[in-house]
């Protein structure tokens, strides 16, 4: 079975003149602010597909031509039905766009959308091409912490230090290359998208990028890790 669209379904129709409507927020015939329906997401809100690839200035332009719409200020003579749709839809256009301006918060959330972000226990584990590194790292660190404990001298801690910032330029070179492969399967699902791919593909691609996902957590946590132990040392 495939899908011809990844677009969350908009209602048909304003509640109050019957115009058709191009976001289920906001009917442009009568400027009325519509009910929520149930299945509004992040991307129906600003009237974009399930896609990763984002033109942020559009996006950007898409909100503050909402947010004006939408903001409470033009509801006070409203009836109190209005005013309280006015703060909900405000309050959802905030957090769409905070959360699609981002592109690893973006495919999260997709990821979320779908039923498929998978952050279990193995996203605690080293991957196996980077154990030994991982392991060399972690020595280095309590190295690091034992001669900070034991009061070591200059040159010890020099030298120490500047293990440690090896590996932290090594591991962010790591984190910069895992984005890198993801943006590249942004471009994938993008496809898949427009192809109206079958279920059992776009499942594949997006178990992917959740793989991707884990991984970079693992690599982010570890530079974080060493940014603390260094600014401490």
């Amino acid at each position: 079975m495939t899908r011809a669209s990844t677009t969350s379904a908009v209602p048909l129709a304003c509640w109050n003149c019957s115009a058709v409507l191009k976001s289920p927020l906001y009917c442009p015939e009568c400027r009325r602010i519509q009910p929520l329906p149930p299945a509004t997401d992040y991307f129906a809100a600003f009237d974009l597909p399930r896609k990763l690839g984002i033109d942020v200035a559009d996006l950007e332009k898409r909100f503050h031509a909402l947010s004006w719409k939408l903001h409470p200020d033009n509801f006070t003579r409203a009836s109190e039905y209005e005013r309280q749709l006015s703060l909900e839809q405000s309050s959802l256009l905030n957090d769409s766009y905070r959360t699609l301006r981002e592109p690893i918060a973006r495919v999260e959330y997709l990821l979320a959308l779908e039923g498929m972000r998978k952050e279990g226990e193995k996203k605690q584990q080293a991957p196996p091409d980077l154990l030994e590194e991982v392991f060399e790292l972690n020595e280095s660190l309590d190295e690091l912490r034992a001669a900070r404990r034991a009061g070591g001298n200059d040159g010890e801690m020099a030298a120490l230090r500047g293990r440690l910032e090896s590996a932290q330029h090594s591991f962010e070179s790591k984190l910069a290359a895992v984005d890198a492969e993801l943006e590249s399967v942004f471009g994938e699902w993008d496809a898949a998208v427009d192809a109206g791919a079958a279920d059992d593909a776009r499942k594949t691609i997006m178990a992917r990028m959740n793989e991707i996902l884990n991984r970079r957590s693992y690599v982010r946590n570890l530079v974080a890790n060493v940014r603390s132990e260094l600014a401490e040392a």
